[in-house]
Formats: structure tokens, C-alpha cells, sequence
């Protein structure tokens, strides 16, 4: 099951959009829920706020029917429910999430700030779900049938690259494997060519990463891309057109005790596709 957040922003709706394509893709059900303050939900018909409850739980079922028909009009037919929960919107998606294999929300909610890249519900679930979240924004039109992962040799960076191979198998996608890196391995002076020596080692690592997930899924064709460059920027630039950008939740050089890496934050804000944050616990079935 896949479960989409909504709330009535265009953002949301092209969430639903987004996530019932995405649920014809994968062959499961599509849950589209939209929170309400838990007053709002569980009070009397006959209290002294009957009336308000009333109308906030009649604008909810109208939010929650629009984004049915958007999923409707842009996914294929697959079973779905619209649900309202009673809560906070960030708690109540990442509860929901127990029981997906992919949460879905728009990058913006009507409550979001004008200037701000990414809204605080994105961004609150991200890196707490139980599942892999995509917050979608940018949608390419038409997309070039590609998915872009990034790789670091992280165990949060290999649970991305197994989403990233089995999603770009559903699409029949190209994968592309990003590496990028922007300091010299330590030395004691000795080595005359340090950075050739460095970007041979860094394209080791991504061969290797791949190198499993290459014999589990033999018909997906892999671009490998070692760049020398900080890992926002390339990743951004790689994330133009794609399909999708894939991550981990933290990488390598990440402070213990992190929800989410410094990487996957800013590539929340910036990447020109929607982004897939997959838990470091992740594994494809």
C-alpha cells in the first residue's frame, strides 16, 4: 500500500497524482489521508463547537475527494480509500507509515511560508517514517525515464541504491549511480599524483557498491558517475529531468544521533525531480 498525505495545496494534489501512478507501477492500494485536530474529529454533534467540527470535517472529505480525483485522472485504476485522522499532520503520517512501503507528500502545504523551499510536514516525516518518503515538487514533462541515486559506501547509501535499482526496474529506467566527493585523501606528501590516485579509489567505491545490486537486477542499464564536486551540487544537477532522485537518510561523516544527513537535507530543498529518502533499515522485498 502506498499512503499519500493531502491537504488541498497543489502540492498535494500533484502528491496524489504522483502517487497513484506510482501505485498502478508497484500493483498495490493507494491510501489518501488528510489530518485534522483530534477535536475536530472525535467531538459531540451536540457540543458548543458542533458547528465548526461539522465544517472542518465536511472540508476534509471535500480536500480528501479532489485528491481522489486527481489520483484518479492521472494514475491508473487502482483500489483506493480516502481516510481522515484524527492529529498533528507529522505524527499522523509517520503512524500511517507503519503499515506502507512508500509515504507520499507534496513539497509545500497551505500553512507553508512564502520563501520557504520545502514545508515543515516534508520535512517532519522525512527521516522518521518506518518507510521511504518521496516529497514530490518538480515533475519533469516529460520525465527522461531515468532515475538518479546517490552513493557514498554508507549502509544508509546501499538501502538507497536497492530502492533505486527496483524502482528504475518497474519503469524500465536507466539508473543513474552518482558519486561525487570534494577533498584529497590524507598522505604523507610522498604520493606524486594524489588525485589521480584519490579519484581511482573514489570510483572503486561506486563500482562496488553496485556491484551486487547489479547481479539482482541484470536488465537495468547503469550510468556510473564519479565526479569530483560537492555532493549538493552534483546531485542537483544530475536531478534535472530525471525521474526521480534517490538517497539515504544519513552518509558517511554523519554526526551520530542524526534523523537526517546534511546531503539528503539540502537535496530536499534543491533537487529539480522528486526525492525519494530511503531509511537506512530498508530493504526491497
Amino acid at each position: 500500500m502506498i499512503v499519500v498525505g493531502v491537504d488541498g495545496s497543489k502540492a498535494g494534489l500533484d502528491a496524489a497524482g504522483w502517487a497513484a501512478w506510482e501505485a498502478g507501477l508497484r500493483k498495490t492500494s493507494l491510501r489518501i489521508v488528510h489530518a485534522l485536530p483530534r477535536w475536530a474529529v472525535e467531538m459531540s454533534e451536540s457540543g458548543p463547537y458542533a458547528e465548526v467540527g461539522r465544517w472542518m470535517r465536511e472540508c476534509a472529505t471535500s480536500v480528501l475527494n479532489e485528491a481522489r480525483e486527481r489520483a484518479g485522472k492521472d494514475g491508473p485504476a487502482v483500489p483506493t480509500e480516502t481516510v481522515i485522522l484524527p492529529g498533528d499532520p507529522r505524527p499522523v503520517l509517520i503512524e500511517a507509515s507503519q503499515d506502507a512501503e512508500l509515504l507520499v507528500v507534496g513539497n509545500h502545504g497551505l500553512g507553508g511560508f512564502r520563501g520557504l523551499l520545502v514545508g515543515s510536514v516534508a520535512l517532519g516525516v522525512t527521516g522518521r517514517a518506518a518507510c521511504p518518503v518521496v516529497v514530490v515538487g518538480d515533475v519533469s514533462s516529460p520525465p527522461r525515464e531515468e532515475i538518479v541515486v546517490g552513493v557514498d559506501g554508507s549502509a544508509g547509501s546501499a538501502a538507497a541504491i536497492g530502492f533505486a535499482f527496483a524502482e528504475a526496474a518497474r519503469r524500465a529506467a536507466v539508473l543513474r549511480a552518482v558519486h561525487a566527493w570534494n577533498s584529497l585523501a590524507p598522505g604523507g606528501g610522498s604520493d606524486p599524483n594524489p588525485a589521480v590516485h584519490q579519484d581511482g579509489a573514489e570510483r572503486r567505491l561506486l563500482a562496488e557498491a553496485l556491484a551486487g545490486w547489479r547481479e539482482r537486477y541484470p536488465g537495468v542499464e547503469v550510468i556510473e558517475q564519479a565526479d569530483r564536486g560537492h555532493p549538493v551540487d552534483v546531485l542537483r544537477k544530475a536531478s534535472a529531468g530525471a525521474d526521480m532522485i534517490v538517497v539515504g537518510t544519513r552518509g558517511r561523516g554523519e554526526v551520530a544521533g542524526l534523523i537526517l544527513g546534511s546531503v539528503s537535507h539540502a537535496l530536499l530543498h534543491h533537487a529539480e525531480c522528486p526525492i525519494a529518502v530511503v531509511p537506512e533499515r530498508w530493504q526491497e522485498d
